[in-house]
């Protein structure tokens, strides 16, 4: 009876995780029953470590393992753009394009009146001191093209413009071997607005 409440609790555990439902929870929880006691307290110390070594920079809100983050410390990024994202994956997601070299600030979430999140309780005070002291000529919005991430761009621009900073946003639209028949109104719509000379 004791391994069995072992194993429900592993898979109880395990589906609390994001994108994890209850056949992926069972899926690992058998790898790791098959797998040898080493490979175990390989991942165990693997989760402890990151648990106790990893927090949030001091600056932009990236995870760290010093005060400042890897990207924070860098001396050769163009320290005269600010790119906002919602969260620290988002860093590594435009990080992954080989496209940007600036700098990053991680608001921490998006505005969701319905979840009572308000930008009290993002990093936004913390971002508009970096503007006052660090010379930022551009700020580039890179939330989600959702309502939160909208709502959140629109709040952030509404505020940063009358510093006489540049405020721009990602563009958003068609992906790359996308089929414009099947495109939403939304998507073509921003695709439309998008549009560069060619």
């Amino acid at each position: 009876m004791a391994s069995n409440q072992s194993l429900q609790k592993l898979l109880d555990e395990l589906g609390r995780l994001p994108g994890i439902g209850p056949k992926s929870a069972q899926r690992i929880a058998y790898h790791l029953l098959e797998a040898d006691a080493e490979e175990a307290r390989r991942l165990a110390e693997a989760i402890l470590e990151v648990k106790a070594e990893v927090h949030f920079c001091s600056r932009c809100f990236n995870y760290a393992t010093a005060d400042e983050c890897p990207i924070c410390q860098d001396s050769t990024r163009d320290r005269t753009r600010i790119c906002v994202v919602s969260e620290p994956r988002d860093v590594t997601a435009i990080e992954r394009t080989g496209s940007y070299h600036g700098l990053y600030h991680v608001l921490g979430g998006v505005i969701s009146p319905m979840d009572k999140i308000g930008p009290e309780q993002l990093h936004v005070c913390e971002l508009l001191a970096r503007l006052a002291e660090e010379g930022t000529e551009e700020v580039i919005l890179a939330t989600n093209p959702n309502v939160e991430g909208e709502a959140t761009a629109s709040y952030l621009a509404l505020t940063i413009k009358p510093l006489g900073i540049a405020v721009s946003r990602l563009a958003s639209g068609l992906p790359v071997g996308g089929d414009l028949e099947y495109a939403d109104e939304l998507t073509l719509g921003r695709a439309i607005e998008a549009r560069r000379t060619l």
